[in-house]
C-alpha cells in the first residue's frame, strides 16, 4: 500500500507533533503508513512525485498567504513557495489531497481564487457548518448531518468560490469552508484532525500569535471543551479510507 504524505508547516514543534498525532489518529494512520516531511525544517524534495503517494495531506500553520512580501517573515515565505511548488503537480492529476486551514488557502490561491482578510477570519473555537446542495453526494460527506460543529481559527479566508471548484460545506461567518476540485482535491478552513483537547494544546501554544487576547486563552479552552466537534474527523477518516 502506498503511504500517504503529511505535510506540516508550523514551526512549532509541540504544536506540530501534536497535528501529526491528530492527522493519524483521525485518519486511522500507523506512522509506517505515512511519510511526514515537516516544511519548516526541510525543503520539499526537488523530484518529489506525488503519484508515489496515496495521497497528500497539508496541515496548518500561522503563515497567511494574503500577506503581502514584505509582511511574511524569511521562513513563511519559504514554506508557501515549497507548497506552491507542488500544487501544479497535484491539480493537473487531480491527485488525492486534503488542505486543512492553511491548506484550503494555498489550494484557492493555486487556483486563481481571492484569499484576503478582508472579511470572514474566525475567532478561535466552535463554528457550525451547513452541506450544500453538491456536498449530498460527495464521498466523504454524504450521510452526514446536515449541519454540525468544527474546530476554526483563521486571519485570513477564501473570500469567492475558486475558478472550477464545488462549494461543499459553508458557515455564516465564513462561507467557503470545504471546497472540491476535480474528483480527488479537497480542503477545508475548518481543522478536520482536531477534538478539543487538541485545540486546548492548540491554543496553549498560539497565545501569543495575534488569534486572540491572550487573556482569553482559558476561556477559549472551557468553549471548545463544551462544543460537540466529531463529525470533521469522520470527514478525514473517510479521506485516507477511501484513498488508502
Amino acid at each position: 500500500m502506498k503511504r500517504f504524505l503529511i505535510l506540516q508547516l508550523r514551526p512549532e514543534t509541540d504544536a506540530s507533533d501534536d497535528e501529526y498525532a491528530a492527522i493519524l489518529n483521525k485518519c486511522g494512520l500507523a506512522p509506517d503508513q505515512t511519510h511526514r516531511l515537516r516544511v519548516d525544517q526541510m525543503d520539499i524534495p526537488a523530484d518529489l512525485d506525488v503519484t508515489n503517494y496515496a495521497g497528500v495531506i497539508v496541515g496548518g500553520g500561522p503563515g497567511c498567504v494574503s500577506d503581502a512580501p514584505e509582511q511574511k517573515s524569511a521562513l513563511d515565505a519559504r514554506i508557501e513557495s515549497q507548497i506552491l511548488r507542488v500544487m501544479p503537480q497535484i491539480t493537473e492529476a487531480d491527485h488525492p489531497f486534503m488542505g486543512c486551514c492553511y491548506g484550503l488557502g494555498i489550494l484557492a490561491h493555486h487556483l486563481g481564487g481571492e484569499v484576503s482578510k478582508a472579511q470572514f477570519s474566525e475567532p478561535v473555537g466552535p463554528s457550525v457548518c451547513t452541506l450544500m446542495p453538491d456536498a449530498v453526494e460527495d464521498p466523504l460527506l454524504e450521510g452526514l448531518a446536515a449541519e454540525f460543529e468544527v474546530f476554526v481559527g483563521h486571519k485570513e479566508a477564501v473570500q469567492s468560490l475558486p475558478p472550477g471548484t464545488v462549494h461543499l460545506l459553508s458557515s455564516a461567518p465564513c462561507p467557503m469552508q470545504m471546497i472540491r476540485y476535480g474528483r480527488n482535491i479537497y480542503a477545508t478552513q475548518f481543522h478536520p484532525e482536531a477534538d478539543a483537547r487538541d485545540f486546548e494544546r492548540r491554543i496553549s501554544v498560539y497565545r501569543n500569535h495575534g488569534y486572540f487576547p491572550p487573556e482569553d486563552a482559558d476561556r477559549l479552552i472551557e468553549i471548545c471543551h463544551a462544543a460537540n466537534v466529531t463529525v470533521p474527523g469522520e470527514i478525514l477518516r473517510r479521506f485516507a479510507l477511501r484513498y488508502g
